[in-house]
């Protein structure tokens, strides 16, 4: 059985979602596994139900006792098919997750991004952007066909104490559509926000 399948089929009969395998120099074997997420349910508008306040559902996380659980399970695993490795290391998604499935950009739709694309984006798209650019980052967001696009601003950032004028025109918001097969790889940026996205995973070794 391929790798890609045993790790798979054991991520998901535990509960998780696999987001990458990587082999690192040395025999290093790198799983990153997330909590499954759920699209949210679209309830129909009702004005007695609106008058109920409903508790959000705080985002869960990877705890270290998720990755070795996993870790074990995976170690069995691979050694009855006898897939050579020299360490296995089971981590939580950083705050550069990867993106690679629909079910991702839906998850993390309104989030800051960063992709890289296959090929320039060309003449006929380019407009003000350089038609030899590959890489953006920006706000994900769903387009009115049901697309996806990424939509920033080339607004140099402001430093600490500088001033503002009031005089000053804000740069105008840039939009780029694109498909999944045109990227070759997307994830969140890795922007570090005191509120923080939320606390950090664990990593198990083995």
């Amino acid at each position: 059985m391929a790798l890609q399948q045993i790790v798979e089929q054991t991520v998901a009969g535990l509960g998780y979602d696999l987001v990458e395998i990587e082999r690192s120099a040395g025999g290093l074997l790198r799983i990153t596994i997330d909590l499954p997420w759920e699209p949210p349910v679209q309830v129909a508008p009702d004005a007695a139900a609106a008058a109920v306040p409903v508790p959000s559902t705080p985002e869960q996380f990877v705890t270290v006792e998720d990755c070795e659980k996993v870790t074990r399970q995976l170690q069995f695993a691979l050694e009855v098919d006898g897939v050579e490795y020299k360490r296995l290391e089971v981590s939580s998604p950083g705050i550069d997750r990867p993106l690679r499935h629909e079910q991702d950009f839906q998850r993390f739709a309104g989030e800051v991004i960063d992709i890289t694309l296959k090929a320039p984006i060309g003449e006929a798209a380019a407009g003000q952007v350089s038609a030899n650019r590959k890489k953006f980052r920006g706000t994900l967001e769903r387009t009115d066909a049901g697309g996806w696009q990424i939509v920033w601003s080339d607004e140099p950032p402001t430093k600490p104490g500088q001033k503002i004028s009031k005089k000053r025109v804000p740069a105008p918001l840039q939009a780029l559509g694109f498909t999944l097969d045109e990227l070759r790889d997307a994830r969140l940026a890795p922007i570090v926000d005191f509120k923080g996205r939320g606390p950090k995973g664990g990593a198990a070794e083995g």
